[in-house]
Order: C-alpha cells, then structure tokens, then sequence
C-alpha cells in the first residue's frame, strides 16, 4: 500500500489499550477525568492525522524510514511500539456502522512527553516524519480468534553507540486489553459518539470535517517498557526497530538478534519498521 494510498486514510490511535503504558509514560493523570464503563477499556481515541485539515493535524506525518527529532519543542521524545490496522469504513446517515481491518503493521506511535498539552493529538504530531509506519504490510484473513494474527507479538529495540537494547516488553497481541470483537465494537461506538473531553476530541466532527473518509489507519496501544525503555528518550543518532512477528516462526531471541545483527533481511511472518532518528 503506497504512501499516496494512505495520504487519503484519516489517522487515529487508541490510549490505554495495554496495561501500564499510561503509567509508565506519565499520561495517567491526564484520565483522571475520562469515564469509562469497563476498568480495562482503553481511555480514548485521539487523531493525529486528518486528511483535508489545515491545523497542524493536516500534515502527513508517517515515514517508514525516520523520525524528525522536536528540537524546538519542550519535552522529551519516546517510541511507542504498537499494531496497526488499516481499515475500511462503512457510514451510513454520517454515522459509522463497520469497520473491516484489511491489514496490519508494525507501528511507532512516537510521542513528545510534554506536561502542557492540552490535547494528547498535540504530543504526536509536529511535522512530516514523526510517525511510524512499516512497509511490510500484513493481510488480515478474518479478525476473530482462530485468524492469522493470534500467534504475533510486539517486540522492540533501540540501537545507540552500537549497542541494541530491549524497549518495551515482548508482548503477544492477544494480550491488548481489547482485542477482535470487542476492539471493532469499542471503536465503533467512540468513532460515532466520543466527544470533545478533557485530553480526547469529537471524532464524528473530525470524520465529518475530513468528508467521511473510505478508510482509516488505527494504531491500538503501546506496550508496556522494559525499565530501559521507560526512562531511556530518543536522541538524535538513534535507530530504532518494532516487530510485528508471528511467535510460530520466531522466538524472542531470534527476533533480538536480528535486530543486533544490523540485517537488512526480511522475515518472513513479520513486519519491520526500523528508523533512524534524525
């Protein structure tokens, strides 16, 4: 899927979807006043691309290849290694009825950790390269249990002065608070009725404002750090790796050698995305 193709696709991403990532990155306190009905729900959807925009939100910020370092702005920067999906979108009277996940990918959702953002879409997009997307696209055959996406997990590195460090924690993505069913439902829902709360926004006005787009790129929650990866920030220099891999294939030590190897081989069964920050 080319980078023109996904130009057209609104960007969101899910907070809260992994237990303990919230804590970790100091963001919990900005929940403190998000209702939601089930304690393992995530805390909300946020933007950080919209197609047609012409706030700050309407700059392409994804790359498969680096990451443009804030260096004008207050606060430090932290990966996010995350899934994913990209998805089609079904409306109907303006409202969402469907969302199909076709594919998914490895997946940074590269943050600034500023304590003055009012909204959690203004600590994630600062300008082109300030995402992350990997070309290694995967299809989705049926997004239920018993799919091909049961066996993957989320692993992640950080490489400086030569050396590759663990990031955040091996995690199989079953293990995402919402996951199938439940996470298509749940979006569903907060697509058509979240509204503009404490750190969250109104997604039906953005969909609205961005004429209804076709389809969607939605990456559903960070994993929780490795205590290096929790108090370790990007600097410029860095290259950093999130896999997507499939557990049948690969174990955790294979996929770690892989990364400190420096290999520019594909695997197959995962899905890579390696930048450089800049």
């Amino acid at each position: 899927m080319s980078k023109q193709h996904l130009k057209q696709f609104i960007g969101f991403g899910i907070a809260g979807n992994f237990a303990h990532h919230l804590e970790q990155a100091g963001e919990a306190s900005d929940f403190v006043d998000v209702k939601v009905d089930d304690v393992n729900a995530p805390k909300g959807i946020f933007p950080f691309y919209l197609p047609k925009s012409e706030s700050f939100l309407g700059t392409y910020p994804l790359s498969s290849h680096n990451i443009n370092h804030p260096r004008s702005q207050d606060g430090n920067l932290q990966m996010e290694p995350e899934v994913a999906l990209i998805c089609e979108i079904k409306y109907e009277n303006n409202k969402v009825v469907n969302i199909t996940p076709n594919f998914f990918t490895a997946y940074n959702d590269c943050s600034i950790r500023k304590d003055n953002a009012k909204k959690i879409s203004e600590k994630k997009n600062w300008g082109v390269e300030t995402k992350g997307i990997s070309s290694q696209i995967i299809s989705i055959d049926k997004f239920e249990k018993g799919g091909c996406m049961d066996s993957f997990h989320i692993a992640s590195f950080l490489k400086r002065d030569g050396i590759v460090y663990p990031y955040g924690e091996d995690s199989p993505v079953q293990t995402y608070n919402y996951f199938y069913g439940q996470l298509k439902d749940w979006i569903i829902e907060k697509l058509n009725n979240q509204k503009d709360n404490g750190p969250l926004e109104d997604l039906n006005i953005h969909l609205k404002n961005s004429k209804y787009p076709e389809g969607m790129v939605i990456s559903i929650g960070a994993t929780s750090y490795t205590e290096f990866g929790e108090s370790t920030f990007l600097e410029i220099g860095d290259e950093i790796f999130v896999y997507v891999y499939d557990s049948n294939k690969y174990n955790f030590e294979e996929i770690f050698n892989h990364a400190k190897n420096d290999t520019k081989e594909e695997l197959v069964g995962c899905s890579l995305l390696s930048q450089n920050i800049i």
